[in-house]
């Protein structure tokens, strides 16, 4: 009886040893792996630029500060997964309208000609002095041989950093959003503006904007932002952009670049006076926001600066 049981004992220990075996090897290549999620299309949703992104940033990011400190997805890149984003303007005009020209290339070293629909945009395009000062979003429009030329209102001088967020439709990166920079310098007497200490409420065209929440740097966190004009609340915020307010953020220091993304449902021209937003902001210190939301056919401004522990 013991002797015709035998053949099975052994055959079950040495599956048994075959299963462990397979399970180490498997266990063994994935601890060697760097980055298992760089492989996988699509899971770098976040426009978090990898460590060559940062080592191949342009020679002309050098003169920005706390560039040796770039936390995952601020931007602060040229050059993401083999996109580049190139530009022959590396001046502007002071006092004066000015265009400023440029090409986002895939990893192939093309022209990228395809991008995908964001908040009703192929392209978004926002500049921003060295102090946080003269804050400007604009659609740029791109051009048949694949140049863009995002039309910039007056310039101060000193040094500006020229942000675009994009998400290709095609190619490697497609489905994946990018946000890449350069910067600019405007020629003449500059002179430093202060930041506004950290206060949740601003005003802007007789509105009144306040925020409610306590980010964390590196972690997501919900904020509510709260429109009032004359003290009652504002309850006729027209869409924008396909939501009813458009955040964005830029750290003290080094300009880095955050998009608080929105939550609030849009439900024709009344909305307000609560929006919701997640913001994720990737390290503790200053953040200047930016809040865009319009009323009667007018685009308002109303900027804020927020601690982030």
């Amino acid at each position: 009886m013991f002797a015709s049981t035998r053949p099975t004992v052994r055959r079950r220990a040495l599956a048994a040893a075959g299963t462990a075996a397979a399970l180490a090897l498997a266990l063994a290549a994935c601890g060697s792996s760097n980055d298992g999620s760089s492989s996988m299309p699509g899971m770098d949703h976040g426009a978090k630029p990898s460590a060559s992104a940062s080592a191949t940033a342009s020679p002309s990011m050098g003169d920005m500060p706390g560039m040796d400190h770039m936390a995952s997805g601020n931007g602060l890149s040229d050059t993401k997964d083999g996109y580049r984003l190139t530009s022959t303007d590396t001046a502007l005009t002071a006092g004066k309208p000015a265009a400023y020209r440029f090409t986002v290339t895939g990893p192939d070293g093309k022209p990228v000609t395809e991008f995908a629909v964001d908040q009703t945009k192929r392209m978004h395009f926002y500049a921003i002095r060295s102090d946080l000062t003269g804050f400007q979003h604009i659609h740029p429009t791109m051009a048949a041989d694949s140049t863009w030329t995002a039309d910039l209102d007056t310039l101060a001088p000193g040094a500006w950093r020229m942000f675009v967020s994009f998400t290709p439709h095609s190619g490697a990166g497609k489905g994946t959003a990018f946000v890449l920079s350069r910067t600019v310098s405007v020629p003449g007497k500059a002179t430093k503006k202060p930041l506004p200490a950290a206060d949740k409420t601003a005003d802007n065209d007789g509105y009144t904007v306040t925020v409610k929440g306590e980010p964390m740097a590196g972690m997501e966190h919900p904020l509510t932002v709260t429109v009032t004009k004359g003290g009652k609340p504002v309850t006729d915020l027209q869409p924008y952009l396909d939501t009813y307010a458009h955040l964005t953020a830029f750290h003290e220091g080094d300009t880095a670049f955050a998009h608080l993304h929105p939550t609030t449902k849009v439900n024709g021209d009344h909305g307000g006076p609560e929006l919701s937003f997640n913001a994720e902001l990737p390290t503790s210190g200053n953040w200047r926001l930016f809040l865009q939301f319009q009323t009667g056919g007018q685009l308002h401004t109303a900027a804020l600066t927020l601690n982030v522990g």
